[in-house]
């Protein structure tokens, strides 16, 4: 029983963390529209970081542009993954429990953006490389998703190695 209150009191802290980024998302948003669209650019660190008013009406580097209505039902579908995930998931490691609330507060920030603009607020861009104008929630959703795939290939690393020393010792066995 202990175990079972556990979880769910991880999934209630992970569910108040997607609500709470999600909000920080939008409360800079609304910021960005106020502040920066009149302007356009501010130059944050000269020769490294601007912030740059930009309507992205695609997905990441503007792929899809122009397709807001597919990227929405799209989004919706891989949150409604996200969060049945959360409740019927197995997986019980840190790096999951982490990783699956910043992926579904980015996803949800954005969307929510999709549907109420048209399109998503970016303002971050970097100078020292060409590389699109982003935001927050764009990275939520990159750096969760880099952790989780460096973590799934340092399991499946794991996992072979495991198997090696299992063949090894088995090897072993039937020698000796």
């Amino acid at each position: 029983m202990e175990l079972k209150t556990n979880r769910k009191i991880v999934i209630a802290v992970q569910l108040i963390s997607v609500i709470f980024l999600t909000l920080i998302d939008q409360l800079i948003k609304y910021a960005v529209v106020e502040q920066l669209k009149p302007v356009g650019r501010v130059l944050a660190i000269d020769g490294f970081l601007a912030w740059t008013y930009a309507e992205n009406t695609g997905a990441a580097f503007s792929i899809f542009s122009g397709n807001t209505d597919f990227l929405s039902v799209f989004t919706a579908i891989a949150l409604i993954i996200g969060i049945c995930y959360l409740f019927i998931s197995k997986h019980h490691n840190i790096i999951y429990d982490i990783c699956i609330p910043l992926l579904l507060a980015g996803g949800a920030g954005n969307l929510i953006d999709r549907v109420a603009r048209g399109f998503v607020v970016d303002y971050i861009q970097v100078l020292f490389i060409n590389f699109p104008v982003f935001n927050f929630a764009d990275c939520l959703v990159t750096c969760s998703a880099i952790a989780l795939m460096v973590y799934l290939i340092i399991d499946m690393i794991r996992d072979i190695k495991e198997e090696k020393e299992k063949k090894t010792e088995s090897a072993e066995q039937t020698d000796g």
